[in-house]
């Protein structure tokens, strides 16, 4: 009994390890009941390589994930097919930068509100990974800061 319960506290320790970690997502408001499109993010940090595949949310007809960059001085933004996540390595999706794009929005989205997501995480040999997140809404003109 007693190394059936120490394996399975091993067990329980090991998987909670294994889990990415998501830190500090939100979700930018909309200005106008005519928006049909807005950003989200949220910091990453896998214990080992892995990699964001998907993403979904009630709030939305789709998530796409984003890349924003410069190119020959003009900001450019693209949907990719997934976002790598380094082993051990905190990867912040944030405005300018990598980021969700909840399109085909059903509501307009209110600071104060929140928005559910969910994003799929994949590793190698294993079992993909659905992260569940709140996260809030902030205003159109915020950054990446935390909301207090």
């Amino acid at each position: 009994m007693r190394k059936t319960l120490i394996l399975s506290l091993a067990l329980l320790a090991a998987a909670a390890h294994a889990q990415t970690r998501a830190v500090e997502p939100w979700a930018r408001g909309t200005v106008s009941p005519a928006q049909k499109a807005t950003g989200a993010f949220v910091q990453l940090r896998s214990p080992d390589t892995a990699r964001l595949v998907s993403a979904s949310s009630p709030a939305a007809g789709r998530v796409e994930i984003h890349e924003m960059s410069m190119d020959g001085g003009v900001m450019k933004m693209r949907q990719i097919t997934g976002l790598d996540l380094p082993a051990g390595k905190t990867v912040e999706l944030k405005p300018g930068g990598f980021h969700l794009m909840l399109m085909e929005l059903k509501a307009p989205l209110k600071p104060g509100d929140s928005v559910p997501l969910t994003l799929i995480v994949e590793r190698a040999g294993k079992p993909a990974e659905t992260l569940q997140l709140q996260a809030p809404v902030r205003p159109l003109g915020a950054s990446n800061m935390p909301m207090h």
